[in-house]
């Protein structure tokens, strides 16, 4: 009588313990799924307020300064085009110094 009970006990042990080792382990891995999309979600969200500047930027001036002041954003200033176009330039050099780099090792293979 008292070794049935010893086994029926120590089994229901065991069996509590390996399900709440599994849910432990579902738990954990929900977990980590949910810090990644919150972390793409903030990618998201950036990258959205991102092209809303550019939008408000796009139509129109003066809705990027009622933006920028409605932010806050005490140090701004706005870009010379001399600067905006060289940099563009800058940009299409690189771009191009690239391709034909890859386009060197296409050839190669």
């Amino acid at each position: 009588m008292f070794r049935s009970k010893t086994i029926v006990t120590t089994i229901i042990f065991l069996i509590l313990l390996i399900v709440t080792s599994v849910i432990k382990n579902q738990t954990r891995i929900i977990e980590k799924k949910i810090i990644f999309l919150n972390e793409k979600v903030v990618l998201k969200e950036r990258d959205l307020n991102e092209t809303q500047l550019d939008f408000y930027f796009l139509t129109s001036p003066a809705q990027i300064e009622k933006k920028v002041k409605k932010l806050g954003l005490i140090n701004y200033s706005t870009i010379a085009k001399s600067r905006i176009f060289s940099s563009f330039s800058n940009m299409q050099r690189k771009l191009s110094v690239l391709v034909n780099k890859n386009e060197n090792k296409n050839q190669k293979n």
